[in-house]
């Protein structure tokens, strides 16, 4: 133990520091460990675990995370003597380790394997018995033995501790010393923290599933996902509330009258209230789902032999579960299905298996393919990259837009003419489909298609289709097999599988496998680029740092340019991050911003030139220079007197929910609409949403100002009990200002996709008018969630551009002068 404790006794003065020489007895038949924060010139964690009569002990600068994706750097330091484990106190200046130590945790500790081969190998694991730390831990050796310092990294293992470092940090949760807690009623007899849900007094009306991306192989970390078989049926959310059972589609259709024999099974399994996702699905004579079957059982009223395979429960039991990790809603849903009986309601199997070997399986079983999710993901109500799915076969939905005439001996139809829609809002051909079909089913569609004919077609120029075609309303879908697809975008060899009644044409778009890897949320910056103190806490509240900010606006430059290029733009600073003081800039000095320009100094000459950004490098450089959030005027620089947009935020005072803010939004709209003026909605990032109105630059800012403060005076006369005519806190209390002064010469909005300088870093987001009864708040996405949107994008503005009217005619309706 001397030679042991050398280097320890060499660093310290002890007729000086209050720390122990030596001494402390092994525990008996139990070893412990000791985890001490200590104030040093950084703030650390000690991190010392008993073996062979000293505290093997470790410095970890950021402490422990219960997250398995964080890593943390812990390096080895000299061993301390056991009786450290009771020191709590303050080092003297000019001492080794000056500064304030509390003992931050402590337990008791066993080795999986044996602990000796493992910490001279340089790989220990161990499950800790504290206080604060429990279940299975790892530390590794990042390098050879012997240097000074070694490097190690702590780990969380898997196990039912986990916790994603956004939900929970132990640190920042549970600071506070355990001197007065007995070490020992930290026993093995701990049992994880059971993951809070917020209660709800009622289910929401409606719930929007998550959906699945196509991807083009599996991740690479299997252990972190969770996979099922892909089922070749409908998608159904079953609302239960006090015994009423509703059964609805992904597009929100209430089922509940084709489906009878179902709910009457939902009856009879008694499941507490809440809102259930899964598949419906019609097995086949070897037990496989059967696309075919499903239908069959519709048009012929057959849905007895309906099964439904339940995967997630998003509310249960009065409580909101959505921000729970899966594998917590995969356990509160098998439970909940303890008691079910029959096979009409079953528990979607998860697979034991490497994706791979799964994805070969569910193929060779002739099944559609299989689904992944990541274990500790949260449900969204849109697509999402958590949730991915693997197909053996290219498949997908397709419009249909036309036939062509039988010839031979077949019947009815010849083949069916398939298109999807582009970015531009047009259907493009996509080829024909002349297999699949039996006779019953040709005499079906036939029948469907000749009360859908239509006289032009419905798809965009192309040679491609065929001359003799009869054309359709664009309003059926076809779920459709094919080998591939060919450069002109045609797919080739295909099959049809069936009609599609529970997707709406308009929402069918080419699928396109990406790729599963993280460099949708971990951009690669260009190497030009150089961002300091990369590591830098921006928000406490989500985690992010600011290389996390910078990649964001990586990963949504091209979309968020739409918005900002051309326009004077303000920047708002955050050098020391959310929480702390913020610097609101019109200007600054190009020339450390790579990127940003400066406009002509006319625009506005009583002040210096006002700043654009319009390219990546300068979204970028702004990012590095602790830019949060990008706000932009109402006009484009080269028309710079005349705004060619009008901008309504509403601004909720204190006591209004955010139904109040969906309501108010769609009352808006409504008088717009009466105007005769087209409206484009986006989240604010915040509290509440931002109603766009793209206008022709003809009126200069006050008149422009001016209506907008004419059509709020009348929502706030019209409706006095919802909207404020004032905007202090004090006149809003229960209502809600809109706030027109955002149209007025040099003022400013947030930009969409730009982030806000607020905790949980909400971004502000185009959405549609059909997704506002989905949206949970003004901040909606994140920074830390934005990748589930990416797939939208800016689809939901795509016609903004074209939709610009003049203003005189309802200036003149509202009694408005130019």
């Amino acid at each position: 133990m001397t030679d042991a404790l050398k280097t320890y006794k060499a660093k310290r003065d002890f007729s000086v520091t209050p720390e122990p020489a030596g001494g402390g007895q092994p525990g008996r038949g139990r070893l412990a460990f000791v985890i001490q924060k200590h104030w040093a010139r950084r703030l650390h964690y000690d991190f010392r675990l008993e073996l062979d009569g000293t505290m093997k002990s470790w410095a970890v600068p950021k402490g422990p995370s219960y997250d398995t994706h964080d890593k943390r750097m812990a390096v080895h330091v000299e061993d301390h003597p056991i009786s450290y484990n009771e020191f709590e106190g303050t080092i003297p200046e000019k001492q080794y380790g000056a500064g304030k130590v509390i003992i931050w945790d402590r337990g008791t500790w066993e080795p999986v394997e044996d602990p000796r081969k493992g910490y001279r190998a340089g790989k220990l694991v161990f499950n800790l018995h504290g206080h604060k730390m429990h279940g299975r831990w790892a530390l590794v050796r990042m390098r050879g033995k012997g240097e000074d310092k070694e490097p190690w990294l702590l780990i969380k293992e898997k196990d039912e501790f986990v916790r994603p470092a956004a939900e929970f940090s132990v640190v920042d949760e549970m600071p506070d010393s355990v001197k007065s807690l007995d070490p020992m009623t930290a026993t093995l007899a701990q049992t994880p923290e059971v993951p809070a849900a917020p209660r709800i007094k009622r289910l929401p009306a409606e719930l929007e599933p998550e959906l699945a991306t196509l991807v083009d192989g599996p991740p690479a970390t299997p252990e972190d996902w969770l996979f099922e078989v892909k089922y070749d049926g409908y998608r159904l959310l079953a609302r239960i509330e006090d015994g009423d059972i509703t059964l609805h589609t992904r597009n929100r259709n209430d089922w509940t009258h084709k489906l009878e024999p179902l709910r009457a099974a939902l009856t009879k399994a008694k499941l507490p209230d809440g809102w259930y996702d899964g598949e419906i699905v019609v097995h086949n004579e070897e037990g496989r789902p059967d696309f075919g079957l499903l239908q069959q059982a519709f048009d012929g009223e057959r849905t007895k032999d309906i099964v439904y395979f339940l995967f997630d429960v998003p509310y249960l039991d009065g409580e909101d579960l959505r921000g729970l990790p899966l594998e917590e809603r995969r356990a509160r849903l098998e439970k909940a299905m303890a008691k079910v009986k029959g096979d009409t309601i079953r528990l979607s199997a998860v697979m034991q298996a490497s994706p791979d070997e799964m994805l070969a399986a569910a193929c060779k079983m002739g099944l559609e393919g299989v689904i992944g999710k990541r274990r500790d993901s949260t449900y969204t109500e849109r697509r999402s990259r958590d949730w991915i799915k693997l197909k053996c076969a290219q498949r997908q939905e397709f419009v249909i837009g036309g036939y062509t005439d039988p010839q031979g001996s077949r019947t009815g139809i010849g083949s069916l003419l398939l298109g999807v829609y582009g970015k531009d809002g047009e259907l493009h051909y996509a080829g024909n489909v002349g297999s699949g079909f039996n006779d019953k089913t040709l005499r079906d569609l036939a029948e469907k298609l000749q009360r859908l004919k239509a006289a032009e077609s419905p798809f965009a120029a192309s040679k491609a289709i065929a001359r003799k075609a009869h054309w359709v309303k664009p309003q059926l879908v076809a779920e459709v097999s094919f080998g591939e697809w060919t450069r002109g975008g045609s797919v080739r060899h295909a099959v049809f599988q069936g009609l599609r009644k529970d997707k709406k044409a308009g929402e069918i778009r080419r699928e396109v496998a990406a790729h599963v890897e993280e460099e949708a949320v971990q951009s690669k910056l260009p190497a030009s680029l150089k961002v300091t103190n990369p590591d830098r806490l921006v928000d406490p509240a989500s985690g992010m740092k600011k290389i996390d900010v910078v990649r964001y606006y990586a990963l949504v430059a091209d979309l968020m340019l739409e918005h900002t290029k051309g326009r004077p733009i303000a920047l708002l600073r955050a050098p020391d991050g959310v929480g702390s003081e913020l610097f609101f800039q019109k200007h600054a000095d190009v020339s450390k911003l790579r990127g940003l320009k400066e406009f002509p100094r006319e625009l506005d000459p009583d002040h210096p030139p006002m700043l654009e950004v319009g390219t990546t490098q300068a979204l970028l450089s702004a990012a590095q220079f602790n830019v949060i959030e990008f706000h932009t005027q109402n006009a484009f620089g080269r028309t710079y007197e005349k705004p060619n947009r009008i901008l309504f935020d509403l601004d909720p005072g204190s006591g209004v929910e955010w139904a109040q803010i969906q309501e108010a939004a769609q009352l808006v709209h409504a008088f717009l609409d009466e105007l005769g003026l087209p409206c484009f909605l986006k989240t604010s990032g915040g509290k509440g949403l931002h109603v766009v109105v793209p206008i022709k630059p003809y009126y200069d800012w006050d008149t422009v100002k001016a209506f907008s403060k004419q059509v709020v005076d009348h929502m706030a006369s019209t409706l006095p009990d919802r909207f404020a005519f004032k905007s202090g806190p004090k006149n809003r209390v229960g209502k809600i200002f809109i706030d027109y002064l955002r149209n007025g010469r040099g003022a400013t909005t947030v930009a969409a996709w730009s982030a806000r300088a607020r905790p949980g870093l909400g971004i502000s987001v185009p959405v549609g008018w059909d997704e506002l009864t989905s949206l949970r708040g003004g901040d909606h996405w994140t920074v830390a969630t934005a990748h589930t949107r990416l797939d939208v994008g800016n689809t939901p503005w795509a016609d903004y551009a074209k939709a610009a009217v003049g203003l005189a005619p309802a200036m003149k309706a509202i009694g408005v002068t130019g």
